[in-house]
């Protein structure tokens, strides 16, 4: 029985030495790791915010976070970038919003002039099906069959199907209808943000 308790005792602190072992190294690894992840996500985000207000030579004035309820009563976060020409001209901002699309989460980064009419937009995150859902970075591009640039979600966009004006991605309307909606709530988010706000942390970004 002795011999029998001490393999017991030995496996067990073999198993727990390797698992250490092991935490250490994933943990070693990750640190590594974290810094060039955060740098290409801010890199990303950067050009993503100079690719929908269509200006290269731009600066991000304020970041604010606004929290709205939407229509089911849950809280949506927005962050909103204000931007200004190279000459300190307002320019209007990018916002970041969020909604449940086919597949999961639909993260859409917006572009609006001052007066909120759309300049551009970019998917940051998606699980949309490839062929299908996916299709919603280029469907609602200028020129493309759903191109919503240059419209102004002051009257909530919404497909076709359901009375509106935008034509929904072939065989994707959820997809459809759950980025407009990120749209309209960007839209929401944006015009109440003072453009001279103070708040949430202010970010400088040029052109690189």
């Amino acid at each position: 029985m002795k011999k029998l308790e001490s393999s017991l005792l030995n496996m067990t602190l073999v198993l727990t030495g390797v698992a250490v072992i092991m935490g250490g190294i994933l943990a070693y690894v990750n640190n590594l790791t974290s810094g060039p992840i955060n740098e290409q996500k801010e890199k990303a985000l950067a050009d993503g915010i100079k690719t929908v207000m269509a200006c290269n030579d731009l600066t991000v004035a304020n970041t604010d976070t606004v929290k709205q309820n939407d229509a089911k009563g849950k809280e949506l976060t927005y962050i909103i970038y204000q931007t200004k020409d190279a000459q300190g001209n307002d320019l209007g901002a990018a916002v970041q919003s969020t909604t449940g699309g086919f597949g999961g989460d639909l993260k859409v980064l917006v572009g609006f002039d001052k007066e909120g009419t759309i300049l551009g937009y970019t998917l940051l995150e998606h699980q949309e099906t490839p062929g299908l859902g996916a299709k919603a970075d280029k469907w609602f591009q200028k020129g493309e069959k759903g191109d919503i640039i240059g419209k102004n979600p002051q009257e909530p966009l919404t497909v076709s199907k359901d009375g509106g004006q935008v034509d929904a991605i072939t065989a994707s309307t959820i997809t459809s209808r759950a980025f407009l909606l990120a749209v309209n709530n960007a839209y929401n988010a944006y015009k109440v943000t003072p453009a001279d706000g103070e708040s949430g942390a202010t970010k400088q970004m040029k052109e690189e």
